[in-house]
């Protein structure tokens, strides 16, 4: 076939085309860099108390893969008469419907995490304390604050679906990872109920353990707990199937002593995500105790075995990991690489005050919207089959 453009043109053509292609590349390249995965600490203040000088009032945002640097600061309610901001109680996050949430003594406010705005806000009967969500976002369960009940109420709406009267002191909460399951523990009461989130009726109790039970946290099955407990410096574990309490575990070569908080010698138990270890804070000691405690979900008369412990730089009164398992997050604001145990890090706000906090989940993002949630309770994240 004869060629009717002459060379100028096919290099006019050639160019053109080139200039295309590339400019497809760039494209490509930068919406490849948009979508691309952003992992944030998300920390609610204030987190220990009403105590400001740990962090002032607000959320704040950590970006995790660039050595927890401070990202920013969202703006929240929860504010008494006098605009005095109210204590944290708990925070809780659902990828799948775009939206976070803090409870404070008195109100549970909604956040939408793409615009970072106020959804909304209400009081409840009783106050708030620390609760959690289902993995679909549909319902959280919120106890009132050390009371009498548990609401449930609709992720969405915060509109009340149901009231559960457990009459134990209402406190920590986790729903387990399938939704399937929650679990309330209660400040007065040494039982751990089980509800079927079907119906939101206690199927279940677990325990007795020795004392009450503070926090808690829970295997990614649903077959075990791990419990502090008031006067002890260790922890205890339950078969959540059976209902019977399986081992106490005091920690050895250390002394209990007198704490600033919480009253009770460790306050935070997690599991690490691949449930490998648990580690238990305490308090006088200024330590995190951390236990093997490989194979339990098969054989549960395993009895942990502690490991080694980390020093934190103040006492610790809640523990909690990265959805990868690559770091832990005591309270005190340290990062802590899992792998090496070593504190790679401290959080600090934008004008380079350090941040404590016991309310704090990861949550990722991907094209600017969230795909992924951790959780505050340091929940281990091995599946059943």
């Amino acid at each position: 076939m004869q060629n009717h453009f002459p060379n100028s043109s096919r290099a006019l053509v050639c160019g053109l085309l080139a200039a295309v292609v590339g400019l497809g590349v760039v494209a490509e390249r930068a919406s490849g860099a948009e979508a691309a995965e952003r992992k944030f600490l998300y920390a609610a203040v204030p987190g220990v108390r009403n105590e400001l000088q740990y962090g002032g009032h607000g959320v704040l945002v950590f970006d995790i893969e660039n050595g927890h640097r401070f990202v920013k600061r969202i703006a929240a309610a929860g504010l008494d008469e006098q605009g005095k901001p109210l204590n944290v109680k708990g925070v809780c996050a659902c990828a799948a419907t775009r939206r976070l949430y803090v409870s404070t003594l008195r109100f549970l406010t909604c956040f939408d995490l793409v615009t970072e705005k106020i959804l909304w806000e209400k009081r409840f009967e009783g106050g708030c304390d620390r609760m959690a969500i289902a993995p679909d976002g549909k319902f959280i369960y919120l106890p009132s604050l050390e009371r009498d009940h548990w609401h449930v109420v609709a992720g969405a709406t915060g509109e009340i679906i149901k009231t559960i009267s457990v009459l134990s002191g209402s406190h920590n909460t986790i729903v387990g990872l399938d939704g399937a399951h929650a679990y309330l523990a209660g400040l007065r009461s040494p039982w751990l109920r089980v509800t079927d989130t079907k119906t939101h009726e206690i199927v279940r109790e677990v325990g007795p353990f020795a004392s009450a039970i503070r926090p808690f946290t829970v295997n990614g099955k649903g077959t075990l707990c791990f419990v502090n407990i008031n006067a002890l410096l260790g922890f205890e574990v339950g078969d959540l199937r059976t209902g019977k309490k399986l081992h106490r575990v005091e920690v050895e070569g250390f002394a209990k002593g007198p704490v600033k908080r919480h009253g009770c010698p460790s306050h935070g138990v997690g599991l690490t995500p691949d449930e490998s270890e648990v580690w238990v804070t305490d308090a006088a000691n200024k330590r995190l105790h951390v236990y093997d405690v490989r194979g339990m979900a098969a054989d549960p008369a395993r009895v942990p075995k502690l490991v080694t412990s980390i020093v934190t730089r103040d006492e610790s009164g809640w523990v909690t990991f990265s959805i990868d398992g690559r770091f832990g997050y005591p309270s005190t604001g340290e990062v802590i690489d899992v792998a090496t145990r070593k504190v790679v890090t401290q959080l600090t706000d934008e004008k380079g005050a350090a941040v404590q906090s016991e309310k704090v989940l990861e949550i990722d993002f991907a094209g600017g919207v969230p795909v992924r949630n951790g959780d505050q309770f340091g929940v281990g994240r091995v599946r059943g089959e």
